[in-house]
């Protein structure tokens, strides 16, 4: 069953607030084949409620029940990978073999590497005569970008929920059903509720209600520039915690000493990778002659 007609607050699929719709779009085929719900602030609030009233218990939880949560959601994930794989080829318009590989191998693989840390990771370290104590920060805000949807939800929300905090998501409006999915995951994996919520709709609807939220103690973007500075903006009045990754690629410089026909090639082929949409993607070439 699709969700992309609500949202998930308070461990409940809520109606939205309003009935504003947008068109998923199947990048290969240019063909509208979803309707998604799109939030505003009084949606935003509602979810950032429920995230502040469930940071009390969840906060105060143990690394062990957090690490049993997560090999839970790992589980789940992996029963359900095919799905993600389909749901992120019809959204990415990714040819299914990277869609299975590359982009869903992604979630499972974040997800064991933190298992691992959590399991070692000190939250208190002695030093001298001073004890220091690492707590979780709060209520967390995430925006992810469309190009590697699940990878960047499980980078923002798995830390968060190892760390001890609340969250509220708001995934792009252009690949946000592979989203859904793992909120169907958090949910059977029994996430308590409010620790997770999540909420659809563009950067002025939802994301700057999110990075201005008086009751949001940390914003994590990952996006362009031009949205960056907006949400350090919108979250500097609440002086809240801000974290940014921006979009942005190098130049795949040549120098006079590569092998030339091998550079180009493995350059070229790079280029074209997960349609030549990720960050770490050099698509201009700069070749140095002598």
């Amino acid at each position: 069953m699709s969700h992309a007609a609500q949202f998930y607050i308070g461990g409940r699929w809520v109606e939205p607030a309003s009935a504003v719709w947008f068109d998923v779009v199947d990048p290969a085929t240019e063909t509208p084949f979803e309707k998604l719900a799109m939030g505003n602030a009084e949606d935003v609030d509602r979810a950032v409620v429920a995230a502040r009233r469930a940071f009390a218990a969840w906060s105060a939880t143990s690394v062990a029940e957090r690490v049993a949560l997560l090999k839970r959601i790992v589980m789940i994930y992996e029963r359900r990978y095919d799905e993600f794989a389909e749901l992120m080829r019809r959204e990415m318009g990714a040819p299914i073999t990277f869609a299975r590989n590359g982009q869903a191998a992604r979630g499972p693989a974040h997800l064991n590497a933190l298992i691992e840390v959590l399991e070692r990771f000190e939250f208190e370290e002695q030093r001298g005569s001073t004890r220091v104590v690492l707590e979780p920060i709060g209520v967390c805000g995430l925006i992810t970008p469309w190009n590697w949807p699940v990878n960047q939800i499980v980078v923002k929300i798995a830390p968060a929920l190892a760390a001890g905090c609340t969250m509220v998501l708001k995934p792009s409006e252009y690949s946000p059903l592979s989203a859904l999915l793992f909120a169907e995951v958090l949910d059977e994996a029994g996430v308590p509720a409010g620790v997770f919520n999540l909420v659809n709709g563009d950067g002025p609807g939802v994301g700057s209600a999110i990075a201005s939220h008086p009751d949001i103690d940390m914003v994590s973007f990952t996006g362009s520039t031009r949205a960056g500075v907006l949400v350090a903006q919108s979250a500097a009045e609440t002086v809240k915690r801000v974290a940014q990754e921006l979009g942005g690629k190098s130049a795949n410089i040549l120098l006079d000493d590569v092998d030339l026909d091998q550079a180009v090639t493995r350059g070229v082929a790079g280029c074209f990778t997960n349609s030549g949409q990720s960050c770490s993607i050099p698509t201009r070439m700069l070749v140095r002659v002598i």
